[in-house]
């Protein structure tokens, strides 16, 4: 007896099928009218099958009444398609079905929006009506290379040992570094618990219960402002935490597992398998985030020497303040114009007055300047620097530069290696094949431009770029600079996953305003140099706490945690929580610790972001089955609402409206 609703997918039928009575259920994907036969794609979740009927069909004028995502069964015979309508882009392209009886199951209204082809709908549309757009062939296929993911990780977490334990949902309030979603408690008026930012202090004290392997693919619920790569609500981790390690033992468990599910689902990109540990401080100057696109190869360089004293006075002055510098943006082969203002005026659209720069052509050059090169070429091979200068100020008679390349022979005479190095700036400036152009050239002068060019390892045909001030004013902007130039030159390589370890961050950050100091990331990590690192100025101490980067994005965090109560005591005092409130705020914690915690560490890598990544899409919604809006509404089931009285009264709140 044939199955009520199907006998085989959308994706089974083959030739082997052929002449075969067979039954099929979905949704109508669409329908053609070819001179009086009707065709129509019948789609499932595993694929699609044409099917056709002819007025010889018996149910031929029900057919006729099916429209798009009409949700239908078919019975009918498995037939062969003609050599020249083979549709080799899927698995049942070889055969169609004759349908000779249907069932409707399910009628559609008109539709707002259409799951057949690739038009573009508003976001607004697409969430209201996600049950339509999750019909879609590309979300179809997110969704399934989300739940293949999770299930791999999952996999590759059990095959090295580790253990899967859930941690509460509904739990107490703790500074993660985002606001808490709080609940009202009915049983206990006026306090409230909080949905869980992070598994964090249960997972540490999974570790003082003496697990030493821990994971969950945990929910995570922060009230946060959204981003396109950041979800407004919640998110999930996949979370772990391990017994007895230092920070490279996290490291060397975690990568396999992540470079893994790259290789299984990354398609044709290849991935990194060396994964560099960069500083924090050196992420800032080179790459200007934390979070670094390692495809670009471009490197930020401080060149604030360049310009201290220069007749560029805006630069000038502004390294005579304390905690100023000039940074500098290679650019290989952005040395035109039209690029750099363009890239000036990229600068003026994120906020700042803009970008100096100085790009480097070609210069044609005479049989004078040929000589003065060999000249110098000479004196670097071992020759007499005092030879070479001879024969610069014979040739300077015949000159009209002859002040310049008096100035070369001169410090050629003088024989040390910084007065050649700098001669040698001045003939390649003068005298190269290529000449420096721009309005910071002008102002600098060719020996210090030609000294910026050398130390950025630049020539013709490129440019650099110039921001300055205090780091944190122009940081991001340049960062995001960066990025743009690498795109714009086709420097930036789409063809691989680029991993870096960021390593060494701050403990502790103080606020511009109010000069208060707190915790600039995860309070619960353990300062290098332990209790002794904490006596000193609290901005220099540096965390054992950790991020990988990949393609641009933060995928995992983590830290090697603060196990003993001395140090957390007073790590948390000069984040101005005393040790009663520590105690009140971490009760659990700090009364776990009493009793022989394990040196432990761990971290977590975002699901959802690791899924953006290999989804190739740059917006985080369009691989979360039902993601809220970028105000952190779901349009589908309309929340957040409002409460009703009954329920107001039953947990003792009241609205007070506010007053904008």
């Amino acid at each position: 007896m044939m199955h009520a609703y199907r006998s085989h997918t959308c994706a089974d039928l083959t030739l082997s099928e052929v002449g075969e009575s067979v039954r099929l259920a979905g949704w109508v994907h669409r329908i053609r009218d070819h001179g009086g036969v009707l065709f129509i794609d019948l789609r499932d979740h595993y694929g699609v099958t044409q099917v056709l009927c002819d007025p010889d069909s018996p149910v031929f004028a029900e057919v006729e009444k099916v429209r798009a995502e009409w949700c239908i069964r078919i019975d009918g015979t498995v037939k062969a398609r003609d050599a020249d309508l083979i549709n080799a882009k899927i698995p049942t392209g070889e055969i169609e079905v004759f349908i000779r009886d249907m069932e409707v199951l399910g009628r559609a209204d008109e539709l707002p929006l259409m799951v057949f082809g690739d038009q573009e709908y508003p976001e607004e549309t697409r969430l209201r009506y996600r049950y339509l757009d999750l019909r879609r062939e590309a979300m179809q296929r997110n969704m399934t290379l989300r739940s293949d993911v999770v299930a791999s990780m999952r996999k590759r977490m059990w095959d090295k040992g580790f253990r899967e334990f859930q941690t509460p949902i509904i739990t107490a309030s703790s500074p993660e570094g985002a606001r808490d979603f709080l609940v009202p408690s009915r049983l206990h008026p006026g306090k409230f618990y909080a949905l869980p930012q992070a598994p964090q202090q249960f997972k540490q004290l999974i570790m003082v219960s003496g697990f030493d392997k821990y994971f969950q693919i945990a929910p995570c619920f922060r009230d946060e402002d959204p981003r396109a790569d950041r979800s407004p609500t919640d998110f999930y981790q996949l979370d772990m935490e391990m017994s007895f390690v230092e920070q490279q033992d996290v490291f060397d468990t975690i990568q396999p597992v992540i470079e893994g599910v790259f290789e299984e689902f990354g398609g044709a990109k290849t991935v990194d398998k060396h994964w560099p540990q960069i500083s924090y401080r050196d992420a800032a100057l080179w790459y200007g985030t934390d979070k670094p696109d390692l495809r670009n190869p471009i490197k930020m360089q401080d060149v604030s020497e360049h310009f201290r004293g220069s007749g560029f006075a805006i630069f000038a002055k502004l390294l005579e303040q304390e905690g100023t510098e000039i940074r500098a943006i290679p650019a290989k082969g952005g040395g035109s114009r039209k690029f750099c203002d363009r890239m000036n005026a990229y600068a003026q659209k994120e906020g700042l007055p803009g970008m100096g720069y100085i790009f480097w052509r070609e210069r044609g050059t005479g049989e004078a300047d040929r000589k003065i090169r060999r000249a110098l070429r000479s004196a670097y091979l071992g020759e007499k620097p005092s030879a070479a200068a001879e024969l610069l100020r014979d040739w300077s008679k015949e000159d009209e530069r002859k002040k310049t390349i008096e100035t070369i022979a001169s410090l050629l005479e003088s024989g040390d290696a910084e007065s050649v190095l700098r001669a040698g700036r001045i003939i390649d400036a003068e005298f190269g094949d290529y000449e420096a152009a721009g309005p910071l050239a002008k102002n600098i002068g060719p020996e210090r431009t030609e000294a910026i060019r050398q130390q950025l390892g630049l020539g013709k045909g490129d440019a650099a770029f110039f921001l300055g001030g205090k780091p944190k004013s122009f940081e991001a902007v340049a960062g995001r600079a960066r990025n743009v130039i690498g795109e714009e030159l086709g420097l930036t390589d789409h063809t691989r996953f680029a991993f870096a370890w960021i390593v060494d961050f701050p403990m502790y950050e103080k606020d511009d305003e109010t000069g208060a100091v707190d915790f600039s990331h995860n309070p619960f990590s353990m300062p290098q140099g332990g209790v002794e690192a904490l006596d000193g100025d609290p901005l220099e101490v540096l965390g054992y706490q950790y991020d990988l980067a990949c393609n641009g994005y933060e995928i995992v965090s983590g830290a090697i945690r603060n196990h003993r109560l001395d140090i957390m005591f007073k790590a948390f005092e000069l984040a101005g929580y005393g040790e009663d409130e520590v105690k009140k705020r971490f009760g659990g914690m700090v009364n776990a610790f009493r009793y022989g915690a394990p040196p432990h560490g761990g971290c977590a890598a975002g699901i959802d972001r690791i899924v953006m990544l290999l989804a190739e899409t740059a917006n985080i919604r369009e691989v979360i089955m039902f993601p809220m809006n970028q105000r952190a509404e779901d349009l589908m089931m309309n929340a957040p609402s409002e409460p009703t009285s009954d329920q107001l009264m039953e947990l003792g709140l009241r609205v007070i409206p506010r007053e904008d």
